[in-house]
């Protein structure tokens, strides 16, 4: 794995950073990184423990974010950091992951794989910390400060009232970075955080339209679903044109019976199509 070592004075220093109050003395990245910056990053951060509605929503905007080019950030920890870089992953999107600790230190050790993933999928993780450091509780406040700082805005999909995630939302505010919320139910502690953000004036998030369009990103323009796999791609051909219908799915792609249904369950399980229910199917 390849890291490079930016400084204020690199001139492939992010400029976002040079706006904090708290300028990295340093920045240690995998070397995708800086190919990533001229792209829309959206950070997505939240709630360790997630409920089931938390991981559906949580995947389902870093999908289909990814799907319209745009870079999911967030910081690998467990709950809705680890599931939008997955949900990312999943759309072959690139997904950057700010760590607390430093490269050689890969915080929690049980995310390695799934940071390497990051990385060999075209992604990069990111520290200002030096190999060899330990990793110290203030650290992973003082992270949350760059999540915020390198995106172009900033999602809470699901917090509690003192989730240590809103403190993104508040670097963010800080910078003048939008910040969206998604609503929760009103019994749940883990929307408490994210309904107080609404209350304060965060912007409510019902759909990836909403990000995309403060974005400047057209939503009106389709996305071409990919896969390189010829059987998957046969049965996204046919989404395209519209057809809907399994059998009809079937039949045109031209597929054998096992081949088309291993393609259809992969398609479904990295978020490309999704099933409508009596054998109906959707992009």
């Amino acid at each position: 794995m390849l890291t490079l070592t930016l400084t204020p004075d690199s001139p492939d220093f992010p400029s976002k950073l040079r706006n904090l109050p708290q300028v990295p003395d340093q920045l240690f990245v995998t070397d995708n990184f800086i190919n990533l910056l001229d792209k829309p990053i959206v950070s997505i951060v939240g709630s360790r423990k997630l409920s089931p509605y938390g991981r559906q929503v949580t995947l389902q905007l870093a999908r289909e974010l990814a799907q319209q080019g745009v870079v999911i950030m967030s910081g690998l920890a467990f709950g809705v950091d680890s599931v939008a870089h997955q949900g990312c992953l999943d759309a072959h999107g690139a997904t950057i992951a700010v760590l607390p600790g430093p490269l050689d230190k890969i915080y929690p050790s049980s995310h390695r794989n799934l940071a390497e993933h990051i990385v060999t999928q075209g992604g990069a993780l990111v520290s200002e910390y030096p190999r060899g450091t330990s990793v110290m509780k203030h650290q992973f406040i003082a992270r949350n400060r760059l999540i915020a700082g390198l995106a172009d805005a900033v999602i809470i999909t699901e917090a509690a009232e003192k989730s240590g995630s809103l403190h993104t939302a508040e670097f963010a505010l800080e910078q003048g970075i939008p910040v969206f919320a998604v609503p929760g139910n009103i019994t749940s502690v883990t929307s408490a955080g994210t309904n107080n953000l609404l209350r304060s004036g965060a912007l409510m998030v019902t759909s990836t339209n909403d990000v995309l369009s403060v974005l400047g990103i057209d939503t009106a323009a389709p996305v071409k679903a990919t896969s390189e796999d010829p059987a998957e791609q046969a049965i996204l051909n046919l989404l395209q044109e519209g057809v809907r219908d399994g059998t009809e799915l079937l039949v045109g792609s031209q597929l054998d019976i096992s081949v088309f249904n291993q393609s259809l369950t992969m398609l479904e399980i990295t978020g490309r199509v999704k099933a409508l229910g009596g054998d109906q199917w959707a992009l």
